[in-house]
């Protein structure tokens, strides 16, 4: 059967999408933010998945008030990056699983999930950017991909633990899926930042920190955070991290931390990233 064998989280930023794209990655102030991803450049490589399931949130580019889905999974052949205002990023199409992501989904349901199918959408920087801080800048992903996307932007957002026991259900059904295949997870957004009011980028490293933390030491107690408790001590736009939670959910209990990156700032947010290998 096909397994997941690791979890990466990191990051999503759109400014982070625009250094890589405008060669701004070796300035200084960019420099010690990249320097962070070359040990997941060099996993990657090495492990070289057959497939991705990625976690992150869109940004109005496939969604607006008018739907808004808390957990939608991409089942196409394929996705093309969006145009959020300034034109697509450079980078290649996202080709898709259909036959996996349908059977999550079939099995996510089932699992008394309410998933939405979406067999049409475009893909923002919430998708794009990890891929690339993985990757590079390559002609072509090297593996599939299957978008998860979960509401963290309109209220209310799925609870921690919500997210986290999806990412249970999600290792199910990938361990019922017939194929021999390895599976990476990624969870991304975060970690603490505010885009508005009056406190406007707030930055919260020993919660960020303690984050980390627990995603390998007690991931049981990250569930139980509560939408405040994000709020308070990770921002109005902290509550990315939940999507963090799906990823962890879908690993073994046991397992390895193999990378850790945190680096203050990037444009006026808090950029983190983790590797957690199954054991």
């Amino acid at each position: 059967m096909a397994k997941i064998i690791a979890g990466v989280a990191t990051s999503h930023i759109p400014a982070v999408g625009a250094a890589l794209d405008l060669g701004k990655t070796e300035e200084p102030y960019w420099q010690p933010v990249f320097k962070g991803y070359e040990k997941a450049k060099e996993w990657f490589k090495e492990t070289k998945p057959d497939a991705i399931i990625l976690i992150y949130n869109d940004h109005a580019s496939a969604f607006s008030l008018e739907m808004i889905p808390t957990f939608a999974i991409g089942c196409a052949d394929q996705f093309a990056p969006a145009d959020e205002g300034w034109g697509p990023r450079p980078v290649p199409v996202v080709h898709g699983y259909p036959e996996l992501a349908w059977h999550i989904a079939q099995s996510t349901i089932l699992d008394e999930f309410d998933m939405t199918i979406i067999n049409k959408m475009d893909v923002d920087h919430g998708l794009t950017v990890p891929l690339s801080l993985m990757f590079g800048q390559p002609t072509e992903w090297p593996c599939k991909v299957i978008p998860l996307a979960v509401n963290v932007v309109q209220y209310p957002p799925p609870t921690g633990n919500r997210c986290y026991n999806l990412g249970k259900a999600i290792q199910r059904a990938v361990e019922s899926f017939e194929s021999n295949e390895r599976i990476v997870i990624m969870g991304t957004g975060g970690m603490s930042h505010q885009l508005q009011g009056p406190r406007a980028g707030f930055i919260n490293s020993a919660f960020d920190k303690a984050f980390l933390d627990g995603l390998t030491q007690d991931p049981d107690a990250l569930a139980k955070i509560s939408h405040l408790t994000y709020v308070q001590e990770a921002g109005s736009e902290g509550i990315e991290l939940v999507m963090w939670l799906i990823m962890r959910g879908a690993l073994n209990q046991d397992l390895k931390e193999v990378h850790r990156h945190y680096h203050v700032p990037a444009s006026n947010t808090a950029v983190g990233h983790i590797i957690l290998e199954n054991v």
